[in-house]
């Protein structure tokens, strides 16, 4: 996707789950969700608790009354009992908010932690290169461009796409091997350089240009002076020297 159309957009919450495979490994991993805690646990078991006892006692207390004595009175502590069973329902309500509650105060400081390490992914291609052996000792050198794409309005994700495969015999010399493993991955690092700093001149620019968000006219007019910049970014690569191999 061109770098244009992803400048002022978010990187989607995604991410941090379904679609956290699809980002380079460079961009490191959010910090992990705190697990369920005892304190949560303890409030909905009390919640379950209160409700069976509400439920069969207030049932049981106005029934066996009203049975054994058939009065006015116990009646009336059938109907209490009715009240009290009709709750049990409130119990459970009460235990699964008070729960939430601890776990919410528990983990804000966490959830806020992964959306600022998710803020600060920005949207240019990656490139990374692997290498894995097989059982017969070859080599394969795998390269992957994660390439940012839009998800939907006015957030982007990442898509994983192999760039290339290569296969090394055990045959061939461990030393030729690793130099070429070595230039793939300084010609990956260049490349990801490169689209870096062409993204931070347009974002640069776009952002110099775009003095009230919302304006129609000055946001074609931030587009245009990112597009100068990257236009600019990209002559300056032509004149320098590609990588020789």
């Amino acid at each position: 996707m061109d770098l244009l159309h992803l400048l002022g957009r978010e990187p989607d919450e995604r991410l941090l789950g379904k679609d956290l495979q699809q980002l380079p490994a460079s961009v490191g991993r959010p910090p992990e969700e705190l697990p369920e805690s005892p304190a949560r646990r303890r409030v909905v078991r009390m919640g379950a608790t209160m409700t069976g006892v509400t439920l069969v006692g207030g049932l049981a207390l106005g029934i066996i009354e009203v049975i054994t004595d058939g009065s006015a009175v116990w009646f009336l502590i059938l109907a209490l009992g009715v009240i009290l069973a009709i709750t049990h329902w409130g119990w459970v309500h009460v235990a699964e908010l008070a729960g939430n509650r601890i776990e919410t105060s528990r983990t804000a400081s966490t959830v806020e932690r992964r959306r600022r390490w998710l803020g600060g992914i920005e949207p240019y291609p990656r490139w990374e290169v692997s290498t894995s052996a097989a059982e017969d000792g070859s080599i394969t050198i795998l390269t992957v461009c994660h390439r940012p794409v839009s998800r939907s309005e006015g957030t982007y994700t990442f898509a994983r796409e192999e760039v290339g495969r290569e296969v090394h015999s055990a045959e061939e010399p461990a030393a030729s091997v690793a130099e070429r493993a070595e230039l793939l991955r300084r010609r990956a690092a260049a490349d990801t350089q490169r689209e870096r700093e062409r993204y931070e001149a347009a974002r640069d620019a776009y952002e110099a240009a775009l003095l009230a968000r919302g304006d129609e006219q000055e946001r074609l007019a931030a587009l245009r002076a990112a597009s100068e910049a990257l236009s600019e970014g990209i002559n300056t690569n032509l004149r320098d020297p590609p990588l020789i191999e």
